[in-house]
């Protein structure tokens, strides 16, 4: 039976339309990893246009149409292979692209260098600055990096901080080279925040380069990983290159074992001691409210710690840190601290300081450096309102809250030169009311919890007598 002319073109459009779903659906079910994003293609693909109506008649009408399927295809297939934060390829994408360069290495004998990057000390940063700050560094670090490749290079978010570099046609030379020039190119060029601070980056790089047969995805990625745990190992900020021995014997991780472990932490702790005590006898002649480590302040929170379930190693960095949590305060001088009137607006804009003052005399202390994060947050409020960077809820490091409830503590129930002390059961209840706000809530309910009963002394003002054990 003849078709009716008018109906040549919605039927001619709509051919057009189902060929290409069905060969996209089609291409969605052989490659399996694309399967998860057949739902999003056809809510894109039906999705209503601002332009208006589709036209279904005449040849502008169906350019019309066959334009705007092609363009929803192309956003349909960005979102399937990008990473939305930091704008380069997927997981999934760059991985693609690498079996894909593999396969012509093999096929033709043409060099391959694969390289894994990775941010140092990312964590210090999320803890530091806030998530927000570590998303612009991953963006940051990615443009970097982009930007340097040619055309024909992939750059793709391996996960987390790391990031896979592909360079076709590169040999081993060449290969260390770039990588090098990018690590310099990333460690020259600050991370600007949004609050003006300037933060300094580094990367660390480890590349495994060949060519010709015997190339394959799991291993080239393997020995890439190997180099960026000794680039890491050796003390991060440089390149590691992978290479074959001349008796064709590879380097590989070498595991450590059992009794060495044991050594290096016994004798990492005999460091991390003697830092510690050298500090706390520097200190010790300071008053309580200028930086003298308080012996209190360290039980209670390392029993504050245990009742929460905290590991060991963990337990250990939150005392040092509360011990030393003030340090800071040896750049403020004796008589500000010891006013007894209210500060003006430049005497406590210096004190405010001493948070950040403590942060970088613990990180030069080698051994106390994990403690550097909780000493510079210690004054972080839970609803935001805190300093040195206005971090709130669980962006402020845990170990960073449970020495903000012990050390409001210990100051209430002390003496101070603008203030007398509190009874053991007004600060707790002064803890009770600042629950929320100031305090992490479910720590002051376990806070709380630990010391109810115990008793401060009526003759001096003490610590309650505690378990120093790490168990609740």
């Amino acid at each position: 039976m003849p078709i009716e002319p008018s109906l040549m073109a919605p039927l001619l459009i709509s051919f057009v339309i189902g060929g290409a779903v069905g060969s996209l659906l089609f291409r969605f079910v052989i490659a399996a990893p694309r399967l998860a994003r057949l739902t999003t293609y056809a809510e894109a693909l039906l999705q209503p246009q601002s332009s208006g109506p589709v036209r279904l008649a005449g040849n502008d009408g169906l350019a019309d149409v066959l334009h705007r399927v092609a363009a929803r295809l192309a956003t349909v297939e960005t979102l399937a292979t990008t990473d939305q934060l930091t704008g380069v390829l997927n997981r999934q994408a760059s991985l693609r692209r690498l079996a894909a360069e593999l396969e012509r290495s093999n096929r033709y004998g043409s060099p391959l260098m694969v390289g894994l990057a990775d941010i140092d000390h990312f964590k210090r940063v999320n803890d530091t600055y806030g998530h927000a700050a570590g998303d612009i560094v991953l963006r940051h670090v990615a443009q970097l990096i982009r930007g340097d490749l040619r055309a024909g290079d992939t750059l793709g978010r391996y996960g987390g901080e790391e990031f896979l570099i592909v360079l076709p046609e590169t040999d081993v030379d060449s290969a260390a080279a770039a990588a090098d020039k990018i690590r310099r190119l990333v460690g020259r060029t600050p991370v600007a925040l949004p609050d003006g601070e300037q933060l300094a980056v580094t990367i660390s790089i480890g590349v495994a380069a060949g060519s010709g047969q015997g190339l394959r995805l799991d291993t080239i990625t393997r020995d890439a990983d190997t180099a960026l745990y000794a680039a890491k190992s050796l003390g991060r900020d440089q390149v590691y290159l992978f290479k074959e021995l001349d008796d064709e014997r590879t380097i590989h991780r070498s595991p450590i074992t059992a009794s060495a472990r044991d050594d290096a932490v016994a004798v990492g702790r005999l460091a991390a001691e003697a830092a510690e005590d050298r500090l706390t006898e520097i200190l010790s002649p300071r008053n309580g409210w200028s930086g003298k480590p308080s012996q209190m302040i360290a039980d209670l929170s390392v029993r504050l710690a245990g009742a929460v379930g905290l590991p060991e190693g963990e337990i250990r960095r939150i005392r040092t840190a509360s011990l030393l949590h003030d340090v800071g305060k040896i750049a403020i001088p004796e008589e500000l601290l010891s006013k007894p009137r209210e500060l003006s607006s430049s005497e406590w804009r210096s004190v405010m300081e001493h948070p950040k003052v403590g942060q970088i005399v613990l990180e030069q202390a080698g051994a106390m450096r994990d403690a550097a994060t909780i000493a510079l947050h210690h004054h972080e409020w839970f609803d935001g309102s805190g300093y040195p960077h206005g971090l709130a809820g669980a962006d402020i490091p845990l170990g960073a809250r449970i020495v903000a409830i012990a050390d409001a503590y210990e100051a209430m129930i002390s003496a101070r030169p603008y203030k007398g002390p509190k009874t053991h059961a007004e600060a707790l209840a002064e803890l009770r009311r600042c629950a929320g706000t100031q305090f992490d809530p479910e720590l002051v309910d376990v806070f709380v919890a630990q010391i109810a009963d115990a008793v401060a002394l009526a003759t001096e003002v003490r610590a309650p007598q505690l378990q120093t054990g790490t168990g609740g």
